[in-house]
């Protein structure tokens, strides 16, 4: 017996208990027994011929070869979903079935809104569920990579490559400016306020240079907090332009000059996910939108109006 053995019932247990992080928990999510799963799992990892889960008190904790094995049986399930409904829509053109997408919070509320509900207007059959994850480790990428999405929008240096068997383009060239209480005469004089997604590596090198920012005075949750901060006073932020899109009267948007940081907006998925028809269709929607977004050719999306300092 070979990896080429599994059966789906099979992968379904191995992803179960990679998720659930135990055999007993992942019988209830399976309506089966603890003893099943347990010799369900044995099975596979005689097929295999690898360890999968490392068992103890704390439950069934994936090995690196079971975060893959379990990222592939993901991928794998969700492929034998997309042939089922692409094979019923072959007669009629209908493009039907779901589809997962994870994106970070900026990306989901102002981003993603507007392509699905293009999307929806076309391909009423497409059933979408939306995950924010943030940007930290692995991301949004990692979500896809790991077979949790089937497309992932990320954030990454503009000259980054995606991580190795993702494939994905470009949406978004997204600046950074300066944000600050409305009115204030030296907002770079002002303390630093910032959350733990922002200034990854696609702004280090830029941020390490300026000798007039201050570490993190405070570091809020999400961008949304920041700039309720801001707007109340409480310092100065950098940020980049999708979460400025929203951005309220109290605060004022400032210019960074011409080697103000960029970030890359960038959709991704897997090779094989890029040729089914929901996920293209989605990609087709993202593109639409972007294409007449503010925040492209733009270091600004909504006023009040940009100003430099």
């Amino acid at each position: 017996m070979t990896a080429a053995d599994l059966a789906p019932q099979e992968l379904r247990t191995l992803v179960a208990v990679a998720d659930e992080g135990g055999f007993s928990s992942a019988a209830t999510r399976l309506g089966t027994t603890q003893s099943a799963v347990s010799h369900a799992v044995r099975a596979i990892e005689r097929k295999l011929g690898v360890v999968l889960f490392e068992r103890g008190r704390f439950g069934a904790r994936p090995t690196p070869a079971g975060e893959r094995a379990a990222a592939h049986a993901r991928r794998v399930l969700r492929m034998l979903q997309t042939l089922a409904a692409e094979a019923r829509g072959a007669g009629t053109g209908e493009i039907t079935g779901p589809l997962r997408v994870a994106a970070f919070r900026s990306a989901a509320l102002h981003l993603l809104p507007p392509a699905l509900e293009r999307l929806a207007v076309l391909h009423p059959g497409i059933e979408v569920t939306v995950s924010v994850v943030r940007e930290l480790g692995p991301g949004n990428a990692g979500e896809v990579e790991a077979g949790r999405a089937d497309l992932g929008i990320a954030a990454f240096a503009h000259d980054v490559a995606l991580p190795p068997g993702l494939v994905g383009g470009v949406l978004l060239e997204e600046p950074y400016s300066l944000v600050h209480p409305a009115g204030h005469p030296d907002p770079r004089g002002l303390p630093l306020v910032d959350w733990m997604e922002n200034c990854g590596s696609y702004t280090r090198a830029w941020w390490d240079a300026q000798d007039w920012i201050p570490a993190a005075t405070v570091t809020a949750e999400d961008d949304g907090a920041v700039l309720s901060m801001v707007g109340s006073g409480l310092g100065m932020a950098i940020m980049p332009a999708l979460s400025l899109t929203a951005a309220p009267p109290a605060v004022e948007i400032a210019d960074l000059g011409p080697k103000r940081p960029y970030r890359s907006v960038r959709y991704v998925t897997t090779a094989e996910s890029a040729a089914t028809e929901a996920v293209r269709a989605l990609i087709r929607a993202l593109r639409e939108t972007t294409r007449h977004s503010p925040v492209r050719d733009s270091p600004v999306l909504t006023k009040p109006q940009l100003r430099a300092v």
